[in-house]
């Protein structure tokens, strides 16, 4: 595609990667997120992801940077208030309207709905300014 930085879309989905693994540690939401799972402790075995899910949630970032990217360099953005909108835009129209289906059709906690959606809140966010500002 045309006008996408891929070495912007590497460093988003890198970025994405460390504020996901950020966001689950105890530090944050971890100790939360394992007790609305039934889980001990965010360290506990069943918390821990293996090498494949490692993989596959960095290349799952890696595809999320690379749509943004196209419509970033689609739609124009080139600045860190248009790349807001944007971010927002994709989250509410993609990431929060899909994951509420879960809290609808599976009673899926609404606090367990709040810590994913805000991960995916945050993490878009700061991938559509990096992709919006480092053109």
């Amino acid at each position: 595609m045309l006008g996408i930085n891929y070495l912007a879309v590497v460093v988003a989905a890198v970025v994405a990667f460390v504020m996901g693994g950020l966001w689950y540690s105890p530090l944050l939401f971890g100790k939360a997120w394992a007790k609305l799972r039934g889980i001990d402790s965010p360290g506990a075995a069943g918390a821990q992801m293996r090498p494949p899910e490692i993989l596959a949630e960095f290349v799952r970032g890696l595809i999320v940077a690379v749509v943004l990217a196209g419509f970033v360099a689609h739609l124009g953005i080139a600045n860190w208030v248009d790349a807001i909108y944007l971010g927002l835009a994709v989250w509410i129209g993609f990431q929060a309207t899909s994951i509420v289906g879960a809290v609808i059709h599976e009673h899926y906690p609404l606090k367990l709905y709040a810590i994913h959606t805000g991960d995916a809140l945050a993490k878009t966010l700061v991938m559509a300014v990096i992709l919006g500002v480092w053109r």
